[in-house]
């Protein structure tokens, strides 16, 4: 399998130049708005807006939570807001139901988006302002235990006002000949929203690493397992005797049960590289839980340096 991802990635996350879409009509509804900091633990793409917490996981008892918005720049941004579903890939990475990489992992997503509900779906906010979006799962009865997952996904609205009429593009007020194409990126940013019904498993492994010494640094390349009905979801932390800090680390890493296994490529810091190529040298690698039961470790083994 090749390599999925680099260096204190959050896989989870998705921010990307989304496609046009369908949005669903536009609910007035909103919260009191304020002014606040970004809030701690929030996350961020490419776009001005972050979101808060970076997953959402309910179940039958707690099928209500919330997702916050922060448009953290000065100017006001309208966007919409949706629930997709998407697929792991086999590397790690997260698309559409339609796009071809899906297919080898399609069959075994379980999706949520049918079950859930959210409120407001599009939302203009100030700058620097927050607010506050309630998604509820409405699971079946007789759904059967597991895990089912989509992604609450925000969309940055493009100003299309720029003030310009057709004879403008045309060239009347410009003085051009010509009629131009303007290009308005939409940014999108997604999150997991897991909805967990009954008992659920989970067993987390990691095949012997391979250790790759070149002119650009010292990698590691660490694949983990799983096997059961829920994803995996920790940091990659690697240490090394008599140092007291991670020698390389990779938080948010999540395997989705789709797939069996991911594989992670980490860089040592440019601080102990050069200490820690001597052959013999032994590093030692841990998945640690940052879900169900966070701090404990997932799988753990160590890696002599050749």
């Amino acid at each position: 399998m090749a390599p999925a991802s680099l260096h204190a990635q959050q896989d989870a996350i998705s921010s990307t130049q989304a496609q046009d879409e369908t949005v669903e009509v536009a609910d007035p509804y909103r919260d009191d708005p304020q002014v606040t900091p970004i809030p701690e633990g929030a996350v961020g793409g490419m776009g001005d807006i972050n979101l808060y917490p970076r997953r959402i996981i309910v179940d039958r008892r707690q099928r209500i939570a919330t997702v916050g918005l922060y448009n953290r720049v000065p100017a006001v941004g309208e966007y919409e807001i949706s629930v997709r579903d998407l697929v792991m890939t086999e590397e790690g990475g997260l698309v559409a139901l339609d796009d071809p990489r899906a297919a080898p992992t399609l069959e075994r997503l379980d999706a949520a988006s049918h079950m859930l509900r959210w409120s407001p779906r599009r939302v203009r906010l100030l700058g620097n302002e927050a607010q506050t979006v309630r998604i509820m799962a409405r699971p079946a009865a007789d759904l059967p235990d597991g895990e089912y997952r989509s992604h609450f996904t925000v969309i940055s609205v493009p100003d299309t006002d720029e003030g310009l009429s057709i004879e403008d593009a045309a060239g009347g007020a410009a003085g051009n000949n010509g009629i131009g194409v303007v290009i308005r990126p939409r940014f999108a940013i997604s999150i997991p929203v897991i909805v967990r019904i009954g008992e659920t498993t989970l067993d987390v492994g990691m095949e012997p690493a391979t250790v790759i010494a070149s002119d650009d640094g010292l990698t590691l390349r660490i694949t983990l397992t799983r096997s059961g009905t829920r994803s995996a979801y920790g940091d990659l932390i690697v240490t090394a005797p008599g140092i007291s800090e991670p020698v390389a680390l990779a938080r948010g890493i999540g395997i989705y049960p789709e797939i069996d296994s991911r594989t992670v490529e980490l860089s040592v810091g440019p601080t102990w590289e050069s200490a820690l190529r001597a052959p013999g040298t032994v590093l030692t690698a841990t998945f640690v839980d940052d879900d169900v039961n966070p701090g404990e470790t997932l799988a753990s083994q160590e890696i002599v340096v050749p």
